[in-house]
């Protein structure tokens, strides 16, 4: 383990990472390869972002994104705590990435490492129900396993038996450790409970799991993340080896050392390495959406036909501007005051 790997959390470390020797000058511009393109990110945690990355991610084309509900660092003591953390995915975040002309939804669920404590966990389930409805919610997640205990495993199941009271995806988290044993127990499970694998989105893949995942006919979700899960090097050689066919990329930029661009900058390398550009469409755009407007919650227009930005709006009489700060209305202007 190099240094940079020895300082982050030990449940973002893979089993094994295969080394691949870059072979793409540092000083190329992968915005010049993505220009005119469309992105949506089906996996980032802008909670955890700052309005410079919103910017940046909608200056690179991403029209859309969903953020997971997922553990925040440290772990959370309280049932208002979890009330508070859903009621901003679906109000002030939403807002938020709206006045950098980015769609937002989200993913509610109780996260696999804090199932562990169960007390708190079986409140959190009474209240699930009370988010899961509400508009721009497009799946249960992320759930699934981190250590695989076997609290872990019951609220996995109860909220597998939730979405599909709801009809709603599965966005499931599959472990860093022993990741391979742990993928092939989320889908043995998700099809125990007799869900439709075409509703559930099996993230953090790799080499190991990805043909299993094809298969046996779930959505297959890769994370490109620094250090960790996968490189887009080794992106492209999957969509090389598999095609793009219930693939789909995404960033799961959070509080750790993460891209939030991950998605065009695996855009630019796939076009590079000569992958077709509707094969590019699918994985890093339409695979993501035509996954998770199976929940009734997506409409494209929304992205695809932007409204104007005004970011002299105001949600509960909070914006997104400081002080004397003028609004940017145009993002596109060069001039700022």
């Amino acid at each position: 383990m190099n240094s940079a790997e020895s300082q982050l959390n030990p449940s973002h470390l893979a089993d094994s990472l295969p080394e691949v020797a870059p072979n793409i000058p540092d000083q190329v511009n992968f915005m010049d390869y993505v220009k005119g393109m469309k992105f949506f990110d089906p996996h980032v945690h802008m909670t955890s972002r700052t309005t410079d990355d919103y910017q940046a991610m909608a200056d690179a084309g991403v029209v859309a994104l969903i953020e997971p509900a997922f553990w925040l660092g440290q772990p959370r003591t309280g049932l208002a705590t979890f009330k508070d953390y859903y009621n901003s995915l679906i109000g002030w975040e939403r807002f938020r990435s709206s006045q950098f002309g980015i769609k937002h939804y989200c993913t509610i669920g109780l996260n696999s490492r804090e199932a562990n404590n169960e007390v708190l966990a079986a409140e959190v389930m009474d209240i699930l129900p009370l988010f899961i409805y509400k508009e721009g919610v497009v799946g249960i997640g992320e759930i699934g396993f981190d250590d695989q205990t076997e609290a872990e495993d019951k609220y996995y199941r109860l909220q597998l038996e939730l979405a599909k009271e709801a009809n709603l995806p599965v966005q499931i988290h599959t472990p860093h450790r022993n990741k391979k044993q742990g993928t092939e127990r989320s889908m043995a499970i998700a099809l125990e409970h007799g869900l439709d694998p075409g509703m559930v989105i099996v993230d953090h893949n790799n080499e190991e799991t990805v043909k299993s995942v094809l298969d046996q006919g779930f959505w297959a979700a890769f994370t490109i993340y620094p250090f960790t899960k996968m490189g887009n090097e080794r992106m492209v050689e999957i969509v090389q080896q598999y095609g793009p066919e219930r693939i789909m990329v995404n960033s799961a930029a959070d509080w750790g050392i993460s891209d939030p661009l991950a998605i065009p900058k695996t855009a630019a390398l796939m076009k590079i390495k000569g992958i077709p550009d509707e094969a590019i469409r699918l994985v890093t755009y339409q695979n993501a959406i035509d996954a998770f407007a199976q929940s009734g919650q997506i409409n494209v227009a929304d992205f695809e036909n932007p409204q104007a930005i005004d970011q002299s709006l105001k949600f509960n009489g909070n914006t997104v501007l400081r002080g004397g700060q003028q609004p940017r209305v145009d993002k596109n202007s060069i001039v700022i005051r």
